[in-house]
This record gives C-alpha cells, sequence and structure tokens, in this order.
C-alpha cells in the first residue's frame, strides 16, 4: 500500500532527523570508546514502506535487513539497488527463494540450516556469506545457538563449499546491561580472523552500548524509520 504524499513528507522528515542524529551518536560512540572505526549502519525494513527505504537509501544507507521473507519477495522489485541480508529466523523451504539476492544471511543456528542453504548456493555457483546467530541470553522464546555449541557448530559448517561463515549475530535481552554485550564480543575475538570479521549487535535501543562493546554491524528500524504503522 503506497503512502499518502503528506504522510511521505512527514515520515521522510523524521527519517531525515533520525538518520543524521544516529550518525552522530555512532561516531561519537566509535570515538569515544573504541578510537574510531567504521560501523554499518543496517536499515531493518520490516513493515516499512518502501517509498521510505527509497529514501533511507539516498541518504547513504547502503544495507536493508529483511525480517520476513514472504515481505520482502512483496517490495523487493520497488526498492532501489541496495545490498541485502536476512536478519530474521530463516525455514528451510523459504531459502531457494531468497539465495539468489541475500548478501548475507544473519539468523543461522543450526547446521541443518547452513546445509540447506549450502545445498542451494551450490545450485548458483555462489558462496553465501552467513553469520552465526549466538541466543547469548538463553532466552527460550529466541532462536540461535547456544553459546557452548558455537565451536561445534563452526566446526561442522567449515566442511561446507558452498557458505562462509562471516561473524556472529545477537539479541541481547532488553535491559540485560552491558556484561553480555562485552561478553558477546569476547566471544566474537575467540573466532576473529579472516573473513570472519563481523559482530552483527545492536538495534534501535541499545546500538549506542554494541558500539562501545565492539559490533562492527548495527541494526536499525523505529530508531531510523520511526514508529511502524503497518503490521
Amino acid at each position: 500500500m503506497p503512502l499518502s504524499a503528506e504522510l511521505q513528507v512527514m515520515q521522510e522528515k523524521t527519517l531525515v532527523e533520525n538518520y543524521k542524529r544516529i550518525c552522530y551518536n555512532v561516531s561519537e560512540a566509535a570515538e569515544k570508546y573504541r578510537g574510531g572505526g567504521k560501523i554499518r549502519i543496517m536499515g531493518v525494513t520490516k513493515t516499512v514502506a518502501p517509498e521510505l527505504v527509497n529514501k533511507s537509501i539516498e541518504l547513504g544507507i547502503d544495507l536493508i535487513g529483511e525480517n520476513r521473507v514472504q515481505e520482502y519477495l512483496s517490495k523487493k522489485d520497488f526498492y532501489k539497488p541496495c545490498e541485502m541480508h536476512i536478519i530474521g529466523h530463516l525455514q528451510t523451504n523459504k531459502v531457494k527463494y531468497i539465495i539468489n539476492d541475500a548478501a548475507c544471511i544473519q539468523s543461522v543456528d543450526s547446521l541443518r540450516l547452513a546445509e540447506e542453504i549450502n545445498r542451494q548456493a551450490e545450485k548458483t555457483g555462489k558462496v553465501q556469506d552467513i553469520l552465526l546467530e549466538v541466543n547469548i541470553g538463553r532466552e527460550q522464546s529466541k532462536s540461535g545457538v547456544a553459546e557452548e555449541d558455537l565451536s561445534g557448530l563452526l566446526g561442522e559448517i567449515s566442511g561446507l563449499s558452498g557458505v562462509r561463515v562471516r561473524g556472529l549475530m545477537a539479541i541481547p535481552p532488553i535491559g540485560c546491561g552491558e556484561e553480555l554485550f562485552e561478553h558477546m564480543r569476547d566471544l566474537f575475538e575467540r573466532h576473529k580472523g579472516g573473513d570472519f570479521d563481523t559482530l552483527s549487535m545492536g538495534m534501535s535501543g541499545d546500538y549506542v552500548t554494541a558500539v562501545k562493546h565492539g559490533s562492527t554491524l548495527i541494526r536499525l528500524g523505529t530508531a531510523l524509520y520511526g514508529a511502524r504503522i503497518y503490521k
């Protein structure tokens, strides 16, 4: 459903203001806590109208994150060119629909899913970048591999020629404090090296904390696009 002209103008104005604030906050946190460095800002496009996504791309967002395969397929033809990652829980039977478009699949948490990604990638002659999602807060309601199972899963996936593990992704529990962010950085640092260079951590409510504790990629929806309107 397209945005009305009046609503689009209002949302675009909010977007511009939000983007400026986010860039300032990220730059300031990176300089203060890490001596600078590049942190990628992802626009999380769940329920966001394509017109607003395109405006964010014009502003400088060069990476979008998609939660739902069906929603992405319904919107992708309206998007301006932009790198796309899958960040939501991905069912094995949906892999074939996004394998040609996804630059990275951030939500891999099992050998079964990795094997299906490998199978579909090999069909297209592609090596698919993935991140392993870690359930760092051990929350039953969230997907992700348990911390103690991470090394084993990395070892099993290493034999798959159609996937390349680029790093880790995590969603620390709301209000968990900074200890889990620091613990997630330590976990990432144990495996860092070569192609393993991405720590995707931090969302609208905690992205400054995530930058402080080593995140290389933050995933922003509400903080960037404003409160969701479409459900």
